[in-house]
Parts: C-alpha cells; sequence; structure tokens
C-alpha cells in the first residue's frame, strides 16, 4: 500500500507546509485504530483552511484514508484526548516524512510527557468525572438505574484514563488493558459492573461506594492544576476563571467541579454584597487547609 500512497504523500511533502507524515497499516482484527481502512496516511501541516481535511481511496478492493490535520488541532486533540486514536497513530506509525525531525521531537514528548502538560489533562480529566460521577448520582437517587449506569460506566472510564495519565502514560484506545497493568482496582470495578450478577440497582450501589472513596481519595491532586491557578489570587467569580487562559478547556465541567470541591471543602464561598436586598454575588477562594 505504501508504494501506491507514494506520488499522494510526495507530492505534499515537497511543501513547506508540511511537517510530518506517517503510514498506520491495519493489523490484523484490529480494524478499529484505522477505523477499518487498510491504511491511513497522516500529514501534518503548520497551517490548514479547516482543521482537518481528509480523502478516501480505494485500490484492488482496498480502502485507503488520507488525513490532513493542522499541528494547532493535533495539539489540542493531544491535549483533551479528544481524538482517541492520535497517540496509537503517532506511537506505532511509520514515519515516511519528517521535516526537522518534528515526528521524532513529538514522540519524545510523549513518551516524556512533561509533568505541567499531564497536571492540565489529570484536571480537564477530572472535571469530566466528577460531571458523570455527580449526575450519575442524581439519577441513581431518583430511581433511573439505566441512566445511572451509563453515567457510572463513562465515569469510570474517565477514572481509569486519569490512573494512566498519573503513571506518566497518555491513554490509548485499548484504556482498560492498560488499566489492568497499572491500577487492577480500578479494573476490578468496572469488571464487576458489567459481569455480576447482582441487580442493576445494588451493583449501582455499590460502585457508588467504591468509586466515593476513590474519587476522594486523589481529590487534591487531581484538581491541583485548578487550586494553583485560584491560589493567584484572593477570590474569583466564576466568570473569571471562565475566561481564564489556562481554564478553557475545562469548558462547561468547571462549574459542577466547583461545586465539588466546596462540598469536599476544597474551595470556600465568599458572598459579596449586590445593591439588591439579601442577594449576594457568589465568588470562590481556595480553603486554606488545616495544620
Amino acid at each position: 500500500m505504501e508504494d501506491i500512497l507514494r506520488p499522494i504523500y510526495q507530492e505534499r511533502a515537497s511543501q513547506a507546509n508540511t511537517l510530518t507524515v506517517l503510514l498506520i497499516e491495519k493489523k490484523h482484527n484490529e480494524d478499529t485504530v484505522t477505523d477499518t481502512f487498510d491504511a491511513i496516511l497522516l500529514m501534518i501541516v503548520k497551517d490548514l483552511e479547516s482543521a482537518v481535511y481528509i480523502k478516501h481511496y480505494m485500490y484492488e478492493n482496498k480502502k485507503a484514508a488520507m488525513h490532513i490535520v493542522k499541528e494547532e488541532q493535533l495539539k489540542e486533540w493531544l491535549l483533551l484526548g479528544s481524538n482517541r486514536k492520535i497517540v496509537e497513530w503517532i506511537t506505532h506509525g511509520k514515519v515516511l516524512f519528517d521535516r526537522n525531525e518534528y515526528m521524532s521531537h513529538l514522540k519524545d514528548k510523549l513518551r516524556d510527557f512533561p509533568f505541567h502538560e499531564r497536571k492540565l489533562k489529570i484536571g480537564i480529566e477530572f472535571a469530566k468525572l466528577i460531571r458523570r460521577y455527580m449526575d450519575g448520582k442524581v439519577f441513581f437517587d431518583n430511581n433511573q438505574y439505566l441512566d445511572a449506569y451509563n453515567h457510572i460506566v463513562h465515569a469510570l472510564h474517565h477514572l481509569a484514563r486519569l490512573a494512566v495519565i498519573e503513571n506518566g502514560f497518555h491513554p490509548e484506545i485499548t484504556v482498560w488493558n492498560q488499566v489492568k497493568q497499572i491500577e487492577p482496582e480500578i479494573f476490578k470495578l468496572y469488571e464487576e459492573l458489567i459481569t455480576s450478577d447482582e441487580s442493576i440497582e445494588k451493583r449501582l450501589e455499590l460502585l457508588f461506594l467504591a468509586s466515593e472513596f476513590l474519587i476522594h481519595s486523589r481529590t487534591r491532586f487531581c484538581a491541583s492544576h485548578l487550586i494553583e491557578i485560584m491560589e493567584e489570587k484572593e477570590q474569583w467569580t466564576i466568570n473569571d476563571l471562565l475566561s481564564h487562559s489556562a481554564l478553557e478547556h475545562y469548558s462547561v465541567d468547571l462549574g459542577i467541579l466547583l461545586e465539588f470541591l466546596i462540598e469536599k471543602n476544597v474551595i470556600e464561598e465568599i458572598y459579596v454584597e449586590t445593591k439588591g436586598q439579601a442577594l449576594y454575588h457568589r465568588h470562590y477562594k481556595v480553603r486554606k487547609k488545616l495544620s
């Protein structure tokens, strides 16, 4: 397949805008990595009109796809984990072209996983976990067990990804294989949820109890990115936080994360008078740890 695709990538590689070209070929019984295609041609470019440009090809009953990705989009995927396949493509893809060792440096960075990047990813993943966990708890308390089940499965998945990131690795598509080795306790929870013979109500009840402990035990560490930013000044409005450049990727999950941290006595509320009678602005600050 590489020989067939060569004219396509050679034309692109000759352009100064192209940073690197990778070939990812489908392995036996691993259709998910390449979206059922026999080969993926991944090109990273400095600039592009849209974030991603894709073309599909056919050759002698074989399918190939070319993905041209803007460098800025690639960085966002790696930061947010919003494209689960990209880490595997970068890790296992064959380098066909590499301007100024761009891909070589990127692979080194992925392996090293700088701590400041890891801390941000942990914060974002923790916010997603809290969103799923708290929404699931509301459904459970209202006897909506199927909806609660859906949310706790997602919560466990975020917990699994957190464990992987905490250990200095990027979560891959097969995250549960990673977690089974890294933190078998979380894997066991997931296994019990989906394979237990107990009623769905009983399974969820046990899961929420176990999850509460696992979440509580890592709250300060997982929220450290947000806490360090909030310690930069005495108090914050919600709009101050939402408009802070370092918190933009928390998005809609920031509000519920704040509520959770208030409940856990990590953040405290400050009430500021308004012109309205008995109406206060709600500000936030980091609660001082008791010595």
